[in-house]
């Protein structure tokens, strides 16, 4: 069911915090040999210990192309349901619906809906990172339809990595993604910060100029440089290293924070998650994708997106990557475990092949808030 008249925000919806409860995880099935080195086979591998991992705490639902279903399903546990979905690829965070809840006046139960927003794959047929991206632009509609959830679809291009939340009204972004010229050029500032409340449901606006050094599949998502914990309380991908080019990044945002207040006036607490490496793509790995003209090429010596950023919560856990970094590793659990002291922090080791890809853990996943349907 489409609703088409009004926003979110006035039909009462609004977009929960991550760590507000979930009903399930959404994740895709990765193959594209252009994006997922030797045929998918390590992509895969990883993909099915992130999803059992998110198992232990929640429902997960795997969706997989049809010549994939079989493979998916033997490499996941038994737990995870897997169902056949076409896609041209598998990062459900941002081609996925965003869902809304509305808790209804009497707040007795929570009302589901999703915002089905564009797609252009990261930027077009010029800047994106593939040419072909007409599964992408339905899987959002597909899930909200297989669990019978109301749709609002939305013409603005706009990906769930891009955007976070903190439940009570503040949203984090960065001006190098939404601002892009490859999204949106028809809407100003203004306009994009209009639809942002008016279809997440928030009052303010943070936005940090950039995003992580050498995220630009995505043009600088925020999911890769600074999150909630909590309200007020934020995780700024962060370096100490001056001559690190993320340096600069690091303390531009640091900046914008430390003088801004979220939607209910709080100062923002802000925690520093260091990054990993820095890492680069190695010849081996290089060579191990099939170039077919279609997508960004993964060239030797590229700088990493590698941010302990991004990580996942579920209902009682946080889904955290690990890089192979001896020294970040072990900081990055230890402030996480900080952070979310009534929290299990569940290791994800080789999350590297991820990052090859493109993004990490929070990229693949997305969450479906708990709660009682809307009709």
């Amino acid at each position: 069911m489409d609703i088409t008249e009004g926003t979110p925000a006035l039909h009462g919806f609004r977009m929960p915090a991550e760590w507000e409860p979930h009903s399930q995880t959404w994740l895709g099935w990765p193959e594209r040999p252009d994006n997922w080195r030797d045929n998918g086979v390590h992509g895969q591998s990883i993909f099915a210990k992130v999803a059992s991992a998110i198992s232990e705490f929640e429902p997960v639902t795997v969706c997989a192309s049809a010549s994939q279903w079989a493979n998916a399903r033997d490499q996941l546990p038994h737990n995870v349901r897997v169902v056949e979905m076409s896609m041209n690829d598998s990062w459900f965070r941002d081609s996925g619906p965003t869902f809304v809840v509305n808790e209804g006046k009497s707040h007795s139960k929570h009302n589901v809906a999703g915002i089905d927003w564009n797609f252009n794959s990261w930027g077009g047929v010029d800047d994106g990172c593939y040419i072909d991206w007409s599964h992408d632009l339905l899987v959002a509609r597909k899930i909200l339809s297989m669990e019978r959830i109301p749709r609002f679809p939305h013409s603005m291009i706009l990906e769930g990595g891009s955007i976070h939340v903190d439940g009570e009204g503040t949203c984090l972004t960065t001006e190098e993604c939404l601002l892009n010229k490859n999204r949106n050029p028809h809407l100003t500032k203004k306009q994009i910060e209009d639809e942002l409340k008016a279809y997440l449901g928030v009052k303010k606006i943070i936005w940090l100029p950039r995003g992580l050094f050498g995220d630009d599949d995505t043009n600088g998502h925020i999911d890769n440089m600074c999150c909630f914990v909590k309200p007020g309380v934020v995780l700024l991908s962060w370096t100490n290293d001056e001559t690190d080019p993320h340096y600069e990044r690091a303390l531009e945002a640091f900046t914008v924070l430390s003088n801004s207040t979220d939607a209910c006036d709080r100062k923002f607490e802000i925690i520093k998650l260091h990054v990993p490496g820095p890492l680069y793509m190695t010849d081996e790995e290089a060579t191990g994708f099939v170039q077919v003209g279609e997508a960004k090429p993964r060239l030797p010596g590229t700088r990493l997106a590698a941010s302990y950023v991004n990580f996942y919560i579920v209902n009682g856990g946080i889904i955290a990557p690990q890089f192979g970094d001896p020294k970040w590793d072990d900081e990055a659990v230890r402030v996480l475990s900080k952070a979310f002291p009534d929290r299990k922090v569940v290791k994800i080791e080789g999350a590297r092949e991820i990052v090859l890809g493109g993004g990490n853990i929070h990229c693949i996943t997305q969450q479906q808030p708990a709660g009682a349907q809307a009709q």
